[in-house]
């Protein structure tokens, strides 16, 4: 696999990870109120993912992306990138990170992962192809202003 799919992978499951953990707060989170719920963005705002409860659990799913986010998509063998649901099944943990799935586009493939929550509009996450190994981690911010 060449590094820089390996970059991208791991950029986006970061990516899908921590913006799918912000958005599930329990019993809020079940009935739309989370206070996270939105549009993010990754720091080069190539890719925007809309998060919203679903089944009692978070999902998100991309609703914006670049040219060149498709193109890395395409290549992975996702020819929708727009529409493609990069999280599934996330739930908080009792140590305050959140816990669930995250599909990477580039690659076709589904990994596990972790959220932390730094504040209102800063979500970081992390993820692993394997324990703890090759781990990336990225940090998304709210999109001020966006329909949810």
């Amino acid at each position: 696999m060449p590094d820089h799919t390996l970059a991208r992978m791991m950029t986006l499951a970061a990516g899908a990870m921590v913006l799918a953990t912000t958005t599930a707060a329990g019993p809020a989170m079940a009935q739309g109120k989370s206070g996270l719920d939105g549009i993010w963005r990754n720091d080069s705002d190539s890719v925007r993912i809309r998060v919203a409860p679903c089944g009692g659990q978070l999902c998100g799913t991309v609703v914006q992306a670049s040219t060149k986010a498709k193109a890395d998509a395409a290549a992975g063998g996702t020819l929708q990138l727009v529409g493609t649901q990069l999280f599934s099944g996330f739930r908080r943990g009792d140590d305050g990170l959140w816990y669930g799935r995250v599909y990477v586009p580039d690659i076709g493939q589904e990994f596990d992962g972790t959220i932390d929550q730094v504040d209102r509009d800063t979500i970081v996450g992390k993820g692993c192809l394997f324990a703890n190994f090759a781990c990336k981690s990225q940090t998304w911010r709210r999109v001020a202003g966006a329909q949810k």
